[in-house]
């Protein structure tokens, strides 16, 4: 008698454990449930991660370009650019030339200088344009007709050894002097983009190695040939940097102008 009282005495506890463990199998949002010492696939509102929020992955920064700067007079030491890979092919005369930026000027690469003078030098509408010279860049060690200099102001007084002014670039003998502060700053009332002030500094000077006397410009209105001085004035011509135009030589007539340094431009080397 006391065991069938204790059978039907467990019966409503049997059932109401099986509804309580049968309630804690699933889920609280269902579907599968989830293996242990995993989260649900998709939490239950509510659901708080204790990691805390997964913040979604950003792209990364882009490295920002150097400030460009330069003392008023460098050291006079140079970093020299590799030879350009391939080197350039082509017919009649070779000329190699080097390249070599001073060491005190900060923020533009040896390698970026010396494949932006290649590339100007390589136009088609470059001093090479009509494929009876092959102008070829050469590293260091190696011999060269020229070498291309980016120079700070006062070195390029020392390297073209004529009137000291810190402001223009030359050429004396094999030297081919950029002023830096030109190459950053360009000049005032150019007309042009700075990239196109470059191109002409590279082939103005170049074009004394190969040659070339200074020139006037031919009209009001057309364009200035490149061996006129046009960081010192247009004198009535429109900005030019190509030594060919529509493939054919450009020129101007010979001679410079009165006053090679415009007065407020004097004793400046910024």
């Amino acid at each position: 008698m006391s065991g069938k009282s204790t059978r039907r005495g467990l019966l409503p506890v049997v059932a109401v454990l099986g509804l309580l463990t049968s309630g804690c199998a699933q889920p609280a949002t269902g579907g599968e449930p989830a293996a242990a010492g995993e989260l649900p696939a998709r939490p239950a509102a509510g659901f708080v991660d204790p990691a805390g929020p997964v913040a979604s992955p950003s792209a990364p920064a882009r490295p920002q370009p150097s400030p460009i700067s330069y003392p008023a007079e460098g050291g006079n030491r140079w970093r020299t650019a590799a030879a350009e890979t391939p080197a350039r092919r082509g017919e009649g005369e070779i000329m190699r030339y080097r390249v070599a930026v001073e060491r005190d000027i900060r923020g533009i690469e040896t390698s970026a200088f010396a494949a932006e003078v290649t590339g100007i030098l390589n136009d088609p509408q470059g001093w090479a344009g009509d494929g009876t010279l092959t102008l070829r860049r050469v590293g260091p060690g190696q011999a060269a007709n020229l070498t291309i200099y980016l120079a700070t102001p006062g070195t390029r007084d020392k390297l073209c050894g004529d009137v000291p002014d810190g402001y223009t670039s030359c050429r004396n003998g094999a030297k081919v002097v950029l002023n830096v502060a030109r190459w950053v700053k360009g000049v005032p009332r150019y007309g042009a983009p700075l990239a196109t002030y470059r191109e002409y500094m590279v082939n103005h000077e170049v074009g004394h190695r190969l040659g070339h006397g200074h020139e006037r410009c031919p009209g009001r209105g057309e364009p200035a040939p490149v061996m006129q001085q046009q960081t010192l004035g247009l004198h009535g011509c429109t900005a030019n940097a190509k030594p060919y135009l529509d493939g054919e030589p450009y020129r101007g007539r010979s001679g410079t102008y009165d006053d090679p340094i415009p007065p407020r431009e004097r004793g400046r080397a910024g």
